[in-house]
Formats: structure tokens, C-alpha cells, sequence
């Protein structure tokens, strides 16, 4: 059965992408959705067989690689993490499948975009169910390819195609930290199977290793390296700039890949290496520092966008820094609770925005929006409760998993991340009900002809949104009360935890904080956007640098421009010029050519077609010879 999870997603992806020109779009969109419908199924049974029944099990299928001591396998881990990622990766997709088929109807190359769907699909799901960093790695670089291809899938629009190169050029940064970790990993455990090297980790934990002439912590230079990688795959600050762009794609590849699935991999990867984390010290407070910075820093700059997918896009890189930070303080479990109840909500927040931007008629700007929420009710709906859900108010799904991430930062003595994650609560709420009021009240900003074409998506559109609504509502309760994602028994040790948190006795005000950020956030956005509507305005002249500051994204594609991409540039086109073209070709296969080029063209002057000229010639010629022999003999 396992099997099956991964190959039906890579057959329907083959079959649609070889056969594309030949089948119909109805086709594509029948085969590809019908595999990932019977994929997620084949998930929840695996899930059932794991995590309740607690049957984890490792599937060998092959020898991949042996070349001298180094040696790979080709298997499949199925323990409680994985079964998680399974299900949150594969029920999502099969939403989003179903969704594009409403959403991409109209789209030329509909085969085309249903094959890499499902190819992502496939590369996601050998990254989580890899039993070896290699593998691993492998899946790792083909979500960022396919990523490459969904974003750019408008390949005529050059904005398509510069976002498309920057995710793939920025992910490549932290890819680099990530195969320099993974090289760390073989030269000091001797393999790069996972059960093999965290049964090692306490033998080796005091173990120094020489990093470019300096003496340091094998576990401490394996763990960054790590997280070097995790940084870029999961936009953290630093590596976050082409999140936002990403969302040049469709709108279902923004609530596939940059919501629920290729962006968390990151966490994933933390999570899985919990046995090196936990000997490490100082990779877990970079990490959370970094997440809880990041966390603040997202939320800071989605107050002042007005795109309502780069809004939450944002969102989702200040989301992910709550689960960075929950897996610095030691809280793996928290992190990936996290994980899973964001999917389903941010999942459902991009989709509901394509639903908008559908029937606004491809308009993003929430500035030309405003007085649809008659016209599309049901959308309007299904965006209050993800936004719910994200501000974390009671009972929806947020409210669980962020309370029990701060909860953790608290008792772990970790200031910082609980009060900047607690400030980017307070931002969260406010930038959610900014985006609903702008877009579903007051007066209609859009042009007559736009506001007359306002409807309600098709059913395939809106029967995904009720069903992820339903996980934005249920997901955090089944969890925690059903399911009991923060006890050890349900992990099974694909978790590893030294450090054991006391969430259950910190202050009931601690316990209450986040609910009571979300709440004044909710509250501060309809004082301002709904009864003051020019308040807005008015606040945003008063603070005008901070509000530069955060509409411009604190200027950091800038300052890259600056520091990187231009120099570059300007070295690029100097070797090009002058070395390329003047020293290399011009002294190498093109010099060469001038020289037999003029010689040619000197040697053909003395081809004259007269015979006397060439018996004087051949007379000088003799001549010459003689005298040489007579001069040498």
C-alpha cells in the first residue's frame, strides 16, 4: 500500500505531462485529481496503521548507490512524523487539484499545469517519507524545481519568469549550507541513514570537528548547516525575499506549494533531526531567534501590502517562524502541530483569495476592491474563518497550536520569542480583518463593468474551500483533545525531546495572551478601516518613515540589489567584455583566425595566373637552394 502513495502521484504526473498535447484538459484534470483523491485516502488509512495502531515500520526497496564505503538505500520511513506530513501534504494537494480544475479552466495549458501539480505532489512526498539525507535531499531539490516551474508557469509574463529565478536562485544559497550539512553528516556518523546515525548521537555529542581551520562542535556546525537549508526552503529572514514574488504563479500554487507544503519543509527537516538539535545548543537558539525575529518582521510588513496575496504570503513567512522558534525551544511537537492546523487555514485564505480574484476578475489590489460580501457570500465566509483561524481565537485551529508555541517560549525562559511572537499575534489579527474589510465591505472601488461580472465560484472551486474550512475549524481540537499530538506516545520517538517543557503550569495570563493580541487586533482594524476609514491615512502620514519602512519591505530586495545582484552584474558583463571577448577569444580562436586570415590574404596576392611569374619563382627557389648547399658544403 505504501507503495502507492508515491507512485500514483509520479504515474499521473508522466501519463498528463508525455500526453499532454494529446488529451483533453477534462482528461488531464480527471486522471490527476482521481490519483491524488485515492493518494490522500491511502495517507489517512497509512496514518490509522501508524499512529494509532503503532505500527511504524522502515520499507526497504532497493540498493540505490554503493561506491566504497559509502552506501544508500532506497526505502520508505513510516513513523508518526512522517504519517502527518503524509496526510497534510496529500489532502491538500488533492484539494488543490480539484480546485485548479474550476480555477485553470480557462487556461490554454491545463495538462501542462495538472502534471507539474502532481509532480510537486510526488517530490513532497519523498522528502518526508526519506530514510536518508540523501533521498531526502533528492526530493528536497525536486520541490524546488517543480517550484521553479509553477511559479514561472506563465512563462510570458516577465514578472512570471524574474520570480521564478529568484526562488530558485535564493534557494539555492541556503541548498548550499544544506549539502555542506549533509556532507558533515557522512564524514563524522559514515553513513547518512537516519536510523544509523541518531542511534550514534550520544556517543558522538562532545565530538570536534576542523572547519576551515577552526576547532568546533560537530553537532553545532552539522545543525546550522542545517538549518542554513531550512532558512531558504522555509523563507526565513535573510532568505524570505522570494516568497512574496512566488506568488506571480496561479493562485492554487501559492495554497499548495507556499502554505501547506514546500515552505514547511523546512520545519519538517528540524523536526526529523530532533536527535541533533537536542545536542546542540547553540543551533537551537539561532533557531529561535531567527524564528522568533522572522515571525515579528513578516507581520510587520503584511500590515502596509495592499496585494491581497502577498498580504498573505507574509502571513505564512511570519507563520513559519512560530514553528521555527517552537522547534529552537525545544517544542519539535508544537512546531509540526502548527504545521498541520496552518495548512489546512492558509490553504483555505489562498484559495479563498483566488475565489476573490476570480470573481473580481484577476484584480489583486484590495484598494479596488470593497462591497462584495452579498455578491460572494460564501467566499466571504470561508475567509472569516481562516482569518480566524489565523488570528488563533477560540475555538478555531490557530488558537490551539500557536497558544501551546508560546506557551512553550514562556516556560522555556525564552523572553524574546514569546514577546515578539505575542506582538506578531497582535499584527496577525489587525493585517487579517484590514485585508476583510477592504475587501468585503464599504464602498465598491472597482470600476461598473467588474462589479457587474461579481460571483460566486463553481462548485469545484467552493467544495475544496468548505472542506478546508472544516480542518480550519476541527483541526486543532481533534489534535490536541482527540488525537493528543503533545503527548510522546504519539510521536513514538519519531521525535526526540531532552528537554522537557512544563507548559501545563505557567500563568494563566500567559495562557490567555495570544487570545487577547488576537482579539485587540480584530477589534483595532474595524475601530480604523470600518467606523474611522480615513484614520488610516491620517496615521500613515504621522508615522511616514515606519510606514515607508514596512510598505517597501524594509528595503531589502533593495540593499540585495545593491550588495549583490548589481556588482555581479557589473562583473558578469567586465568578464564578458574584456575577458572573455578580448583576452580569451581575441588572443585564443579568434586571434588565431586574424593571423590565417591576413596570411591568406597576403600569400593569395603573389596567385597572379601568369606563367612567367611563377617560373621566376621557381627559378628564385632553385636559386636559393643551390646557394644554401654551395654556403654549407
Amino acid at each position: 500500500m505504501a507503495i502507492f502513495i508515491i507512485l500514483l502521484p509520479l504515474l499521473s504526473a508522466i501519463v498528463t505531462g508525455l500526453f499532454s498535447g494529446k488529451i483533453s484538459d477534462k482528461l488531464a484534470c480527471l486522471i490527476t485529481t482521481i490519483s491524488m483523491i485515492l493518494t490522500a485516502i491511502l495517507a489517512i488509512v497509512n496514518f490509522n496503521n501508524v499512529v494509532i495502531d503503532g505500527n511504524v515500520h522502515n520499507i526497504h526497496f532497493f540498493s540505490w548507490m554503493n561506491v566504497g564505503a559509502f552506501s544508500v538505500n532506497w526505502g520508505m520511513m513510516l513513523d508518526s512524523l512522517t504519517s502527518v506530513m503524509l496526510v497534510v501534504v496529500t489532502v491538500v494537494s488533492c484539494l488543490v487539484h480539484l480546485y485548479s480544475t474550476g480555477y485553470m479552466s480557462h487556461d490554454p495549458n491545463v495538462p501542462r499545469f495538472m502534471s507539474y501539480l502532481s509532480l510537486f505532489t510526488f517530490f513532497m512526498i519523498m522528502l518526508v517519507t526519506s530514510d536518508n539525507f540523501l533521498q531526502l535531499f533528492l526530493g528536497w531539490e525536486g520541490v524546488g524545481l517543480c517550484s521553479y516551474l509553477l511559479i514561472g508557469f506563465w512563462y510570458k509574463k516577465e514578472s512570471a519568469n524574474k520570480a521564478a529565478m529568484k526562488a530558485f536562485i535564493v534557494n539555492r544559497v541556503g541548498d548550499f549550507g544544506f549539502a555542506l550539512g549533509i556532507f558533515t553528516i557522512f564524514s563524522v556518523f559514515n553513513s547518512l541513514e537516519f536510523s544509523h546515525i541518531f542511534s550514534q548521537v550520544a556517543s558522538k555529542q562532545s565530538l570536534i570537528i576542523n572547519f576551515l581551520g577552526w576547532q568546533v562542535p560537530a553537532f553545532d556546525l552539522i545543525c546550522l548547516l542545517l538549518f542554513m537549508g531550512s532558512m531558504g526552503k522555509s523563507a526565513q529572514i535573510g532568505l524570505h525575499t522570494w516568497l512574496p514574488d512566488a506568488m506571480e504563479g496561479p493562485t492554487p500554487v501559492s495554497a499548495l506549494i507556499h502554505a501547506a507544503t514546500m515552505v514547511t519543509a523546512g520545519v519538517f527537516l528540524v523536526a526529523r533531526c530532533s536527535p541533533l538539535f537536542e545536542y546542540s545548543c547553540l543551533a537551537r537558539e539561532v533557531v529561535t531567534i531567527v524564528g522568533a525575529i522572522t515571525c515579528a518582521f513578516a507581520a510587520t510588513i503584511a500590515l502596509t501590502q495592499n496585494d491581497i496575496k502577498k498580504i498573505i504570503a507574509y502571513s505564512t513567512c511570519s507563520q513559519l517562524g512560530y514553528m521555527f522558534f517552537a522547534c529552537g525551544v525545544s517544542s519539535y511537537d508544537a512546531g509540526v502541530f502548527h504545521l498541520m492546523t496552518h495548512a489546512f487555514f492558509k490553504a483555505l485564505l489562498f484559495l479563498g483569495a483566488g475565489s476573490v480574484i476570480h470573481a473580481m476578475s484577476g484584480e489583486q489590489d484590495i484598494n479596488k476592491m470593497g462591497g462584495i460580501a452579498k455578491k460572494i457570500p460564501f467566499t466571504y465566509i470561508m475567509m472569516w474563518i481562516g482569518s480566524l483561524a489565523l488570528a488563533g481565537i477560540f475555538p478555531f485551529a490557530g488558537y490551539y497550536s500557536k497558544d501551546i508555541i508560546l506557551e512553550s517560549a514562556y516556560a522555556s525562559g525564552s523572553n524574546f520569542a514569546f514577546i515578539l511572537g505575542n506582538f506578531a499575534a497582535f499584527c496577525t489579527a489587525f493585517y487579517s480583518w484590514r485585508l476583510i474589510i477592504k475587501c468585503f465591505h464599504g464602498k465598491a472601488n472597482a470600476s461598473e463593468d467588474v462589479m457587474h461580472h461579481v460571483h460566486e465560484s463553481p462548485l469545484s472551486m467552493t467544495i475544496p474551500l468548505g472542506v478546508l474550512a472544516i480542518g480550519a475549524v476541527l483541526a486543532g481540537f481533534v489534535a490536541s483533545d482527540l488525537l493528543h499530538i503533545m503527548d510522546e506516545k504519539f510521536w513514538n520517538g519519531s521525535i526526540v525531546n531532552l528537554h522537557h517543557l512544563d507548559v501545563e503550569s505557567v500563568p494563566m495570563w500567559v495562557k490567555n495572551m495570544p487570545l487577547l493580541m488576537g482579539i485587540s487586533g480584530i477589534i483595532l482594524a474595524y475601530f480604523i478601516y470600518m467606523i474611522f476609514p480615513k484614520l488610516s491615512d491620517i496615521i500613515a502620514s504621522k508615522i511616514r518613515p515606519l510606514y515607508l519602512l514596512s510598505f517597501n519591505k524594509y528595503y531589502i530586495d533593495e540593499i540585495y540589489d545593491a550588495i549583490f545582484v548589481r556588482p555581479i552584474m557589473k562583473l558578469s558583463r567586465y568578464l564578458w567584455q574584456i575577458v572573455d571577448v578580448l583576452v580569451i577569444d581575441g588572443l585564443g580562436p579568434n586571434g588565431f583566425a586574424f593571423i590565417a586570415r591576413h596570411f591568406g590574404a597576403v600569400v593569395n596576392k603573389t596567385q597572379t595566373g601568369y606563367i612567367y611569374h611563377y617560373l621566376f619563382v621557381m627559378l628564385a627557389g632553385i636559386t636559393i637552394i643551390i646557394s644554401f648547399l654551395v654556403i654549407k658544403s
